[in-house]
């Protein structure tokens, strides 16, 4: 049996969770969330709790419990908390700022990079070099600070790049000379 797959999921108060032939809609404070499990896993809602279970032991339905799981108690926390990624800046001359809902970086390029978040997400830049993204969807929150870190990733003779807040990045000796 999977450790993950058979916890329960407990519904907080303030949010709804509705299933519809293994669709399930999580209506929260934060937003909407939908998504389509598989048809094998067989999801009930009972009492503020969700469980998961499984129809057999096979190597399929084994990974599918699990993942089900863990992506549904995401869709909860993200409609009740939302998720946030924080990136920094380091660099000198490195910087980004806002231009309406547009993220412009200023990253050693001979032109800035504009990204434009998607619905649904927001970007904010309490500094110059401090990126923070949010929404409700853990997976394109994830996805959009990758994006971002993709611009410049952090290099490892002088550390300088988008890196991800408390991401260590490994350095690298330089060339010595004769």
């Amino acid at each position: 049996m999977s450790r993950v797959g058979k916890k329960p999921i407990e519904i907080p108060a303030g949010v709804t969770v509705t299933l519809d032939n293994n669709t399930v809609t999580v209506k929260g404070a934060k937003g909407e969330l939908t998504r389509s499990f598989s048809p094998d896993m067989e999801i009930k809602i009972e009492e503020n709790v969700i469980t998961i279970t499984r129809p057999s032991d096979i190597k399929e339905h084994r990974a599918l419990h699990g993942t089900t799981r863990a992506v549904l108690a995401n869709m909860v926390e993200g409609v009740s908390k939302g998720y946030e990624r924080t990136l920094e800046l380091i660099g000198v001359g490195y910087r980004a700022q806002k231009q309406g809902s547009k993220l412009v970086l200023n990253v050693g390029y001979s032109h800035p990079v504009e990204i434009e978040p998607e619905q649904g997400l927001e970007i904010e830049v309490p500094a110059n070099t401090k990126i923070i993204v949010k929404g409700t969807d853990k997976e394109r929150v994830g996805a959009l600070a990758a994006n971002i870190r993709q611009v410049r990733p952090p290099e490892p003779y002088k550390g300088k790049g988008i890196r991800y807040e408390g991401e260590f990045v490994r350095r690298k000796e330089g060339k010595t000379g004769k």
